[in-house]
């Protein structure tokens, strides 16, 4: 059976999108993924810059490969110690700090 173009799309994006708006754990869901893959993009970046395998980062990081590729895809929200061994191992400081938002 093929798809006609009057048929209705039961699940697109925006629809799922408008539903689920306002509820607050779509919203913290949508957050943590969101930080989660900002995360991985980092790592990914600072380790290319580097010119770091996945595998040679994991193991100055005493990570797996698969872990690596995991949080740089944001699939993991990695702790703080996670955070700082990886920060260590791109010969970085992990600095958290806090700033005001733009409505603030």
């Amino acid at each position: 059976m093929t798809d006609t173009p009057d048929k209705v799309k039961l699940h697109d994006w925006e629809t799922l999108k408008a539903r689920w708006a306002g509820n607050p754990e779509y919203e913290a869901g949508y957050a943590e993924a969101k930080l989660a893959y900002e995360l991985g993009e980092r790592v990914r970046s600072l380790r290319l810059k580097r010119g770091l395998t996945q595998k040679r980062l994991a193991q100055l990081a005493g990570m797996t490969q698969p872990a690596i590729a995991r949080l740089e895809a944001g699939g993991t929200t990695p702790t703080l110690m996670v955070l700082d061994r990886l920060a260590k191992a791109l010969g970085m400081e992990l600095k958290v700090d806090f700033k005001p938002t733009k409505a603030a």
